[in-house]
């Protein structure tokens, strides 16, 4: 086993406190010979981590296919001066298949004494508002402008590993070691990746409500922009479009613009059986006002029929956030409220609807 290190400088730029004590928290990255942990093996293990005020690199190589039980070994006894764990898809990948060698070689290693933190996971549900074609790691910090030497992926190198074990050529140990390092040394620089979970999670404050005329024929009513703000700054301004609104979001505040609907609609009564439906009208009254009407003028409600309507600017919302609520048909999935500047005065209503419209 070869064992590397060295210490490479990084600028803290996301808070790391949010993830947890920083001298207690450690990055990791392997590369394996291929995916299954039962039939593949482990060939490299890196880690970085803060001690005294710097960042420290340390990779287990195995120059042999007998090292990786020395590999395993080594990985396990540094993470007990740790309490969080911090990896790109390790959740996925890298945990399962070190413990699936650790029990081939019937060691009692294990992670449940560490709080596991996966980037991966947390950026995932906004790979869309990201507009990401690849949540790769590499595809993350070419997001955020950074760029590495190495053009390989993991799969790539297998045969590399595989070469160099037959030829011993430095330039393939120092691939193979590019490679692990730039991913190690790229996970902290991704962490201002986690200021866009942390932003759209977060409560907003309304900096800025606006009506205004619709800006192509094509659209059928005014449109209403919300202007948030947040306590984070975005690395990255990003713009994406909902069936409901067109949204960006930019250094610590959030665009929204909502297509508002102009006309008619109607809103249903559950209790239909209490309600006539009045032919000429086009509208449902209850039974005890309804009694004093011809019958010939009236009939049962129906759930379709058991409506009242009402004319004006409606906002969509999901079904329920301000009663009461109204659509342009029974079956309608889009339920609207009544327009009005006071609606979002509430923190939680404000809230509420922020996710609905961003889809959270």
């Amino acid at each position: 086993m070869i064992t590397q290190r060295c210490t490479f400088p990084f600028t803290e730029s996301y808070p790391l406190r949010r993830l947890g004590d920083q001298e207690n928290m450690i990055f990791f990255d392997i590369e394996t010979t291929g995916f299954s942990g039962s039939c593949h093996q482990v060939y490299l293990i890196g880690c970085a981590f803060l001690r005294q005020g710097a960042w420290q690199l340390i990779q287990w190589f195995a120059d042999d296919m007998q090292s990786e039980k020395e590999l395993l070994t080594a990985f396990f006894t540094l993470l007990e001066d740790f309490q969080v764990l911090v990896h790109f898809n390790g959740d996925g990948f890298d945990i399962p298949f070190l413990l699936k060698r650790c029990q081939v070689y019937g060691l009692a290693y294990g992670f449940s004494a560490l709080k596991s933190i996966d980037l991966y996971k947390r950026i995932k549900p906004y790979r869309k508002l990201l507009a990401l074609d690849h949540l790769k790691q590499k595809s993350l910090e070419h997001f955020l402008g950074i760029f590495r030497q190495d053009p390989y992926s993991g799969g790539q190198l297998t045969q590399v590993y595989q070469d160099y074990l037959m030829t011993r050529e430095e330039a393939l140990y120092s691939m193979l070691m590019l490679h692990n390092r730039e991913d190690l040394e790229g996970m902290p620089r991704i962490l201002p990746m986690l200021f866009y979970p942390d932003f759209f999670q977060q409560e907003f404050l309304l900096r800025e409500e606006r009506l205004q005329e619709p800006h192509t024929p094509e659209e059928s009513g005014p449109l209403l922009t919300l202007i948030l703000e947040g306590r984070d700054f975005l690395p990255v301004p990003i713009s994406w479009e909902t069936p409901l609104a067109l949204c960006k979001a930019e250094d610590n505040l959030l665009y929204l613009t909502i297509k508002l609907f102009c006309g008619t609609l109607k809103h249903f009564y559950s209790d239909y059986k209490d309600y006539y439906y009045l032919i000429y009208e086009d509208t449902a009254i209850h039974k005890s006002v309804g009694e004093y009407v011809e019958k010939a003028a009236r009939k049962r409600a129906a759930p379709h029929t058991c409506y009242t309507k009402k004319e004006g600017l409606f906002l969509p919302q999901p079904k329920g956030l301000w009663p009461p609520s109204f659509q342009e048909a029974y079956k309608s999935q889009q339920h609207y409220t009544p327009y009005t500047p006071g609606l979002f005065s509430s923190a939680s209503s404000l809230s509420a609807y922020t996710r609905y419209i961003l889809g959270l």
